[in-house]
């Protein structure tokens, strides 16, 4: 990514005005693998794999083009080949696509589990706890591809079955409408989790980055809906607000692989005008009802312009009486989570955190649906 000099711009609150003056391309200076000098060797070392690959500045490109771009997935091969290790991805009994109906057509999905299906004559095993996937990508690119490490980590550590689902990405779907595919995917989960070989009382949502503002949403529109609520939520560096100016956008707006003109570049494509910004569904501390949301496992990472999202999000859940499980990351940016513990230690003890406090809501009983007398702004 290009080093941003534009200080200034981040000290306008978040409009559609800003965001498309921020798509203009910057000058393109070289810029160091960690430019806050934050990073640890290891994460120093994967940021340098990234370098070699020489991806293009994403806000200075088109959605297309951006979408084509190497990421940290492929970093993280990188290194592994550089390590002299396997970049196979981990090893599960079952790992199939298939397609589910969204809001506005089909939408591809991945299943993976952990356990074997009976053979032929043996009795069905007991159903496996389900877990509903968001990945990320600013709601413009990745796909369930770019974070296929994260899904396998999560079935494997957490023993439950993952529902990996991709949904309308902007600017040919406009907000809300991956929005709307969350929630019809973790609807159709709920109808359909015997036949995935889930119990429908151990349902939870996880996402990364623009996944995680997808999973608490799916929360909260269930529980509006007095639908089954899932039993706890997973929110990884979660885009929670729309403030562009708090402390660690500016620490970290030259980042990478996330930084504050990428993030500016993503919201002015999902947003269809800017009335979206002040939304509850994407600026969730700042506006939204938070009573009666299940238990929150956040992970933060320190060289992340997000970071404080989730950390404001966190006391805002907490104010609302919301159980709270949260971790910071010291040392990693935005992105380490999906990355293989061999060549990043902290992502398998992210990943091992994540799962182990989903293990502990799985055996809880299921949440009671609570919607709260009153909102405190609609929707919109």
């Amino acid at each position: 990514m290009t080093t941003i000099s534009r200080r200034a711009s981040l000290m306008l609150p978040f409009g559609l005005a800003g965001l498309v003056a921020a798509c203009a391309a910057p000058p393109e200076p070289q810029m160091p693998a960690d430019p806050t000098g934050r990073a640890d060797p290891e994460m120093r070392a994967l940021l340098e794999s990234l370098q070699a690959l020489r991806p293009q500045p994403i806000e200075t490109l088109s959605p297309a083009e951006a979408r084509l771009q190497p990421g940290m997935t492929e970093a993280v091969r990188h290194r592994l080949r550089a390590l002299g290790r396997s970049d196979a991805p981990r090893p599960l009994p079952v790992v199939r696509d298939l397609e589910i109906p969204g809001r506005g057509g089909p939408l591809a999905a991945r299943l993976y589990s952990p356990a074997e299906p009976p053979r032929a004559g043996q009795p069905p095993r007991a159903p496996l706890p389900l877990i509903v996937y968001f990945h990320g990508g600013g709601f413009v690119i990745a796909n369930l591809d770019t974070y296929d490490a994260s899904a396998r980590a999560l079935a494997a550590e957490s023993e439950a079955i993952v529902l990996s689902v991709h949904y309308r990405q902007a600017p040919e779907n406009k907000f809300p409408a991956a929005h709307e595919d969350a929630y019809a995917a973790y609807m159709w989960a709920l109808g359909n989790a015997a036949s995935l070989g889930a119990d429908l009382t151990r349902v939870a949502v996880v996402g990364e980055s623009a996944g995680g503002n997808l999973a608490i949403n799916v929360a909260m529109a269930a529980r509006e809906a007095r639908a089954p609520l899932p039993v706890a939520m997973g929110l990884i560096y979660p885009v929670a607000g729309t403030d562009m100016t708090t402390p660690s956008y500016l620490a970290n707006a030259d980042a990478k692989p996330l930084n504050a003109a990428m993030m500016k570049w993503f919201f002015g494509h999902y947003a269809a005008s800017p009335s979206d910004a002040q939304d509850t569904r994407l600026n969730v501390y700042g506006r939204a009802e938070l009573r009666g949301l299940p238990k929150a496992i956040i992970v933060t990472a320190e060289i992340d312009p997000l970071h404080d999202d989730g950390t404001r999000l966190a006391s805002r859940l907490q104010e609302s009486g919301v159980q709270v499980v949260a971790k910071d990351f010291a040392g990693v940016t935005h992105e380490f989570f999906g990355a293989d513990p061999f060549v990043l230690a902290k992502a398998g003890d992210a990943q091992r955190f994540v799962a182990g406090e989903l293990r502990s809501a799985f055996a809880l009983p299921a949440p009671a649906v609570v919607v709260p007398a009153r909102r405190v702004t609609p929707r919109g």
